[in-house]
């Protein structure tokens, strides 16, 4: 499938929230996790939270709505959507990215090899650029990833018993490598659905038999 790129360009001002999980430049973020544990609104909000003159999101899926990044706090005017789905041309896509643009969200496809993930990863150092993985299947290469965010379970509130209306939901995620000090952290992650996602408590927990990174 040939990438096509939309620009995101809804109306009104864009929430003022910032993200609260840590963002360097020149770091590999890795997401893990299955459909619907909220990583992509994670990884959005993080983005959002990047110092960079624009942002990319490399949708795979073909289900991002630029809504959702602006909702975090992403400038419709600074937001470009790439959509990709063929592995062998995501990881051209994302090197052309990488020459130009200093913030980057992508899904990543499967069939997408460690050696070629790796190699990614040391340009965005070489670039100085924020780029968050998530792959659809599997994991970022052991390593690779400055800090890791792994989905542990999700939480919704407002439906009781089968019924109600939602109203919310809090995502419980695991912290690890050296953007979270060396140590695995478990985070609760605070999300309505209408502004960046919000750390509400960290716990960090030792891990026996476990190595970081």
């Amino acid at each position: 499938m040939t990438a096509s790129i939309l620009k995101a360009a809804p109306d009104g001002p864009a929430p003022a929230d910032v993200a609260a999980l840590p963002v360097h430049p020149g770091r590999v973020i890795g997401l893990e996790g299955p459909t619907g544990s909220g990583l992509t609104r994670i990884g959005l909000s993080m983005l959002s939270a990047a110092s960079a003159s624009r942002q990319v999101v490399v949708d795979v899926r073909g289900w991002l709505c630029p809504l959702a990044a602006w909702e975090v706090g992403i400038d419709p005017d600074h937001l470009t959507v790439v959509r990709c789905d063929d592995a062998h041309q995501w990881s051209r896509v994302l090197a052309v990215l990488l020459d130009g643009v200093k913030a980057i969200y992508a899904e990543v496809p499967r069939g997408v090899g460690e050696g070629l993930l790796r190699r990614l990863g040391a340009k965005a150092r070489a670039r100085n650029a924020t780029v968050i993985l998530n792959p659809l299947a599997g994991r970022v290469p052991s390593g690779m990833a400055f800090l890791r965010v792994r989905a542990v379970r999700v939480e919704w509130a407002g439906a009781q018993e089968g019924h109600g209306s939602l109203g919310g939901r809090t995502l419980v995620v695991e912290l690890s490598g050296k953007g979270a000090a060396g140590r695995y952290q478990v985070v609760e992650v605070e999300d309505d659905g209408a502004r960046p996602v919000r750390v509400v408590s960290r716990l960090v927990t030792p891990q026996i038999g476990r190595s970081v990174g």
